[in-house]
């Protein structure tokens, strides 16, 4: 301190340490002479500015002082650059300032890093609070932050959650909540890893799949100081997952399990089956009229048929038993541990329970419509020891059902005998189709009023590999399941039109008939294809007269009209065959270019003695009459029945009585003969049984 200079106001032992001692550069000012610095002034300006003007040490200086509004300034320093400096100064009581220096670069680097903090942690908020997730801090204890989207995700606030430490685990399902709680203690006492997938019950009742994923902060000892994790909803993806699971072993229209999870379960129940002494059953359904829902009204019914049934199904099971969906209009069902001694009887009151499920009539949209189904079984163990022995066996006897009892039921038979069933009768249309094992049997059809033959009605067999022939009852329908009866029906219009040929050149002008399945007249340009054939061979479709069933014509009547006028455009002949069991509509009949109206033969056995009978028959001869159509009995078997027909006005008629089919030499022979048909002396069927189509 110089000479006479006046002393500085006492501030107090206080005050004076706390200016020699403060952190900052200070001085004091009288005026504009410095009278007194601490040691931080002479530190950044390399001297004493004690006695000095302030204008020495600040060239910028700004006078007076400005209170305690802070002002840039230059701080000139002895061997140094100068520094750029933030000023502060305040009057004291005395009228002296105290004036304040700071580094302007550490303000400037201070304050840039706090922005930058600032900055990083609103970036930081920013992206936590926006991805669709629930970011979350606790210390085991607490939880001391947690995002906003919890109000979005569970249905709570963050204020709620975080004031609460036990709704977390409330809000989990209650499941779930003790394999959860478990794998937390885990976690946090360093024993487990991040939480998994877990249940959370919303407060609105909704449940919610989450992944936790959590990390921790541990001391050295692994305690968990605090940990940070994220909470995703992951419910949609879990919803997803449990579609492709269901998918991979459900069938996708009905709900059903499917053939692969069937064969599980059937697995399953076969080894339980070996342990406890029990037996097991595979059922295997088959619709028999599943192609004709699809061909005439529209695959949208056909799924309309298919779905109704899987639920009928359904009610004819118990709970220990299965029912899949093996394709297309297949079904399988398996009948778990049934004791050995009524294996049988419980067998057939579920297959009865199908059957009568099936009988009520199903509404496809609006169309009634009448199912038929066709049920193979097969029995572990005594039909087979395998899945695959017993669902081949189950195979076998549908098939054998659909050729001998249509709609039915029909038990495996291991019968050595019966060689078609060793063999897949699926296998074998195959195989016949491919190798064209097929021949025509001709049955005449001949004129009541003189009972001499004037056409035929070609009917296929099949040649067997046994050597045996097998009418078209006993394959057409599987045939027309597997999707092959287009290629019999090709080969059969083919070798009609070669054997009319034959037969005009020989001098046998002829009407021939053939049958077109239901399925045949659905197929796209039938019309074309039957011609195309025809004309190949150079034979004139007049020659020619295609039969279809009066069913087959009533499932989609406008279609089948169009179908039977694009025939009749090319000249073939048509005729309604088993008229009187399709309950047929005579308003849409009539509009039908049909020239020959064949009564079904279940109305002519017996007509001679049945009231009802005969007053129905003379019925449908009039309808043919009035729709100028022939009339045309079928399955005639005695002399009593073709006299009521001739008596009646029927013109036309075919059956055992007459003849049975023949092959084509024996047929053509017949006709050269020139003899009146009919077994007039025994005035009965010649065997009783009914005449074959």
């Amino acid at each position: 301190m110089r000479v006479n200079e006046p002393p500085v106001a006492d501030a107090g032992p206080t005050a004076d340490a706390l200016f020699t001692l403060a952190p900052e550069a200070l001085l004091v000012l009288r005026g504009r002479r410095v009278i007194r610095a601490n040691e931080r002034v002479a530190a950044l300006a390399g001297l004493d500015p004690t006695g000095r003007d302030i204008t020495e040490l600040v060239p910028d200086w700004r006078d007076p002082p400005d209170g305690e509004v802070p002002f840039d300034a230059t701080l000139r320093r002895v061997d140094a650059d100068d520094l750029p400096v933030e000023i502060r100064a305040r009057t004291s009581s005395g009228g002296d300032a105290i004036v304040s220096f700071r580094d302007a670069r550490a303000l400037i680097a201070g304050r840039d890093a706090e922005i930058a903090l600032n900055e990083a942690e609103l970036r930081y908020r920013s992206l936590v609070e926006q991805i669709p997730a629930v970011v979350y801090a606790d210390d085991g204890e607490r939880t001391f932050y947690v995002s906003p989207q919890i109000r979005d995700i569970l249905g709570v606030t963050p204020d709620a959650y975080r004031d609460d430490p036990d709704l977390w685990l409330r809000l989990v399902h209650p499941d779930d909540r003790a394999m959860v709680k478990a794998e937390s203690d885990a976690f946090l006492t360093g024993d487990g890893g991040d939480l998994t997938d877990y249940r959370m019950v919303r407060p609105d009742g909704r449940v919610v799949w989450i992944r936790d994923r959590a990390y921790a902060f541990r001391d050295d000892e692994g305690r968990v100081l605090w940990e940070h994790g994220v909470l995703f909803d992951v419910t949609e993806l879990k919803e997803a997952e449990a579609r492709v699971a269901h998918l991979a072993y459900h069938d996708s229209l009905t709900g059903l399990p499917n053939r692969e999870l069937f064969e599980q379960t059937l697995t399953l129940a076969v080894e339980r089956a070996k342990r406890d002494g029990t037996s097991v059953g595979v059922l295997y359904l088959d619709l028999d009229n599943f192609k004709l829902v699809n061909d005439s009204l529209g695959h949208h019914a056909g799924d309309a048929l298919l779905t109704a049934l899987a639920e009928r199904l359904r009610s004819c099971t118990r709970e220990t038993d299965l029912v899949a969906r093996q394709g297309g209009d297949e079904f399988l069902l398996v009948i778990a541990d049934i004791e050995h001694g009524e294996t049988d009887p419980a067998i057939r009151r579920v297959a009865d329970r199908v059957l009568a499920a099936m009988a009520a009539p199903f509404d496809l949209h609006g169309v009634e419509f009448h199912a038929f189904g066709s049920i193979g079984v097969s029995v572990f163990p005594r039909d087979a020891d395998s899945v695959e022995g017993l669902l081949r066996n189950a195979d076998v006897a549908m098939y054998r059902a659909k050729r001998l009892e249509p709609g039915g039921c029909v038990l495996f038979s291991a019968d050595e005998d019966d060689a078609l069933g060793k063999l897949s009768y699926s296998s074998l249309l195959r195989e016949a189709v491919a190798e064209e094992r097929w021949m025509l049997h001709y049955q005449p059809v001949i004129d009541l009023n003189d009972r001499r033959v004037v056409g035929a009605e070609a009917l296929i067999r099949s040649q067997d590999p046994f050597g045996g022939l097998l009418a078209p009852g006993e394959f057409i329908p599987a045939a027309e399941e597997l999707g092959l009866i287009e290629a019999i029906g090709d080969w059969v219009i083919e070798e009609v039109a070669r054997q009319q040929l034959a037969w005009l050149s020989e001098g046998l002008d002829l009407a021939i008939s053939f049958n077109l399945s239901p399925r045949q007249l659905w197929t796209p340009r039938l019309a074309d294809r039957v011609v195309e054939r025809l004309r190949k061979l150079d034979l004139d479709p007049s020659k020619l007269t295609a039969e279809i069933t009066e069913s087959t014509a009533m499932a989609d009547p406008d279609r089948t009209q169009r179908v039977l006028r694009e025939l009749r455009a090319w000249g073939l002949g048509l005729a309604i065959d088993d008229f009187g069991t399709g309950y047929s509509s005579l308003s849409r009949l009539k509009h039908m270019p049909v020239d020959i109206l064949k009564i079904d033969r279940e109305f002519i056995r017996n007509v001679d003695r049945d009231v009802r009978l005969a007053g129905m028959v003379r019925a449908m001869i009039q309808v043919a009459h009035s729709l100028e159509m022939v009339a045309h009995a079928e399955g005639v078997e005695t002399e009593d029945e073709y006299a009521f027909l001739r008596a009646n006005g029927c013109r036309y008629a075919q059956g055992y009585w007459f003849a049975r089919p023949m092959a084509a030499d024996a047929f053509a022979d017949l006709v050269r003969s020139g003899a009146p048909l009919g077994s007039v002396s025994t005035g009965r069927s010649l065997d009783g049984s009914p005449s074959p189509t």
